[in-house]
C-alpha cells in the first residue's frame, strides 16, 4: 500500500469517526457506527447508526450511495456485521450485493457473532479489506458499547466543576455556579452524549438540578436522571434511586455520567468505576469548602499512572481536561 492510500484511509475514516459520534448515546444496544463510501474521491454515500440501534450505518449510507456504490471503497467504523437479525440484514452481505471493491474498517468487531467473520466473508467474495485503520480513535468513539461488551457495564464519566483550590462547593455543598457560561455549555453537549446522569443524594436535595440538555437542536436528548440514595423507597418524579454503584450495572444504556456531588464521585472512584475524567477547573478561590473524600487510596504509588490527558482546551475563563484510563 503506497503513502497517498494510507494518507487516504485515514482522512476518510476520521470522517467516518465524526459520523458515527453523532449517535453516540442513543444507539444502544447496538454501537454508534459511523460509515462513508467514496468513490473516485467523492464521497457517495454516508450513514450512522441511527437511534435504537438500526438502520445500522453501512445500509444507511448504501441507501445514499445507490449504483454509485459498485466499485467504491466504504470506509466503516467496525467491521460489518456478518449475522443477520429480525432487525434486518447482515451489512456484510449487503455490501457484497452493493458490489462495494474494498472495504476499509477500524477494528474488528468483539461480538462472538461477527469477531473476524464479516472481514473474512468480505475477502471470499472478492472484496479487498484493509483493518486497523484510527482503531485507538475508534475503541474511544465506541467505548460505550465496548465497556458493555466487555465489563457488562455502562462507560462511566465522571465530571468534576471545582475551584482552584480543588473545592466541588461552599461548605454547606452548594455548587452553582463555580464554572462560567461556556464551560456549562459544554457539559450540557456531554450531557446529550449519555443515556443517564447521577448525582448524589445531597446534591439533589441542595441544588435541585434539572441535569437536562439546554442546547439548541438537543433539548430532546436529556439523558435519564438518577440519585445516588441510602433510601431507594420514594425517589422525586422523574428520577431513579440507587443506593451502590454496582447497580448501573442493570440499567439500560451504554453511557454514564456522574456530575455531582463529591459523595457520588467518591463512591465511584473508590468502586474503581470510572473510565473517563472530566474535570472544569474555575480560576476561583473558595476556601473552606467541599473536597473529594477519601476514595480508599492507600499510597501515593497507587494514584501514579492510572490517568492520561486526552484533550485539554480553555472554556471561556475556565480550563477543561479529559483523562481517559490508562
Amino acid at each position: 500500500m503506497g503513502a497517498v492510500e494510507a494518507t487516504d484511509d485515514a482522512r476518510w475514516m476520521a470522517a467516518a469517526l465524526s459520523l458515527g459520534d453523532r449517535g453516540r448515546g442513543r444507539t444502544a444496544p447496538n454501537p454508534n457506527v459511523g460509515c462513508v463510501i467514496v468513490m473516485d474521491g467523492v464521497v457517495v454515500g454516508r450513514g450512522w447508526t441511527q437511534a435504537g440501534g438500526r438502520p445500522h450505518a453501512e445500509a444507511m449510507a448504501l441507501a445514499m450511495a445507490g449504483d454509485k456504490s459498485r466499485g467504491a471503497t466504504c470506509y466503516v467504523t467496525l467491521e460489518p456485521c456478518a449475522h443477520a437479525s429480525p432487525r434486518g440484514p447482515a451489512c456484510a452481505d449487503l455490501l457484497i450485493a452493493a458490489g462495494v471493491a474494498r472495504v476499509v474498517a477500524a477494528m474488528r468487531d468483539p461480538d462472538p457473532r461477527t469477531d473476524g467473520d464479516g472481514l473474512a466473508r468480505l475477502a471470499a467474495a472478492g472484496v479487498e479489506t484493509r483493518c486497523g485503520v484510527q482503531a485507538d480513535a475508534a475503541r474511544r468513539s465506541m467505548a460505550g458499547w465496548l465497556t458493555r461488551q466487555r465489563k457488562g457495564r455502562p462507560f462511566i464519566t465522571l465530571k468534576l466543576a471545582m475551584s482552584l483550590d480543588g473545592c466541588l462547593a461552599m461548605a454547606d455543598g452548594r455548587s452553582r455556579w463555580i464554572t462560567g457560561p461556556q464551560a456549562r455549555a459544554h457539559t450540557h453537549l456531554e450531557r446529550s452524549r449519555h443515556e443517564m446522569i447521577l448525582i448524589g443524594a445531597r446534591t439533589l436535595a441542595v441544588d435541585a438540578p434539572a441535569l437536562d440538555v439546554r442546547l439548541d437542536g438537543l433539548h430532546a436528548h436529556s439523558p435519564r436522571r438518577l440519585v445516588l440514595t441510602r433510601d431507594t423507597a420514594a425517589p422525586p418524579d422523574g428520577w431513579q434511586a440507587i443506593d451502590s454503584p454496582e447497580q448501573v450495572r442493570a440499567l439500560p444504556g451504554d453511557h454514564l455520567m456522574v456530575e455531582g456531588g463529591a459523595g457520588a464521585a467518591a463512591a465511584f472512584l473508590a468502586a474503581d468505576m470510572v473510565d473517563r475524567l472530566l474535570l472544569y477547573r474555575a480560576p476561583i478561590l473558595v476556601g473552606g469548602g467541599l473536597t473529594l473524600p477519601a476514595i480508599g487510596l492507600a499510597d501515593l504509588a497507587q494514584a501514579h499512572g492510572r490517568w492520561r490527558l486526552l484533550d485539554a482546551r480553555q472554556l471561556g475563563v475556565d480550563r477543561m481536561e479529559a483523562y481517559e484510563r490508562a
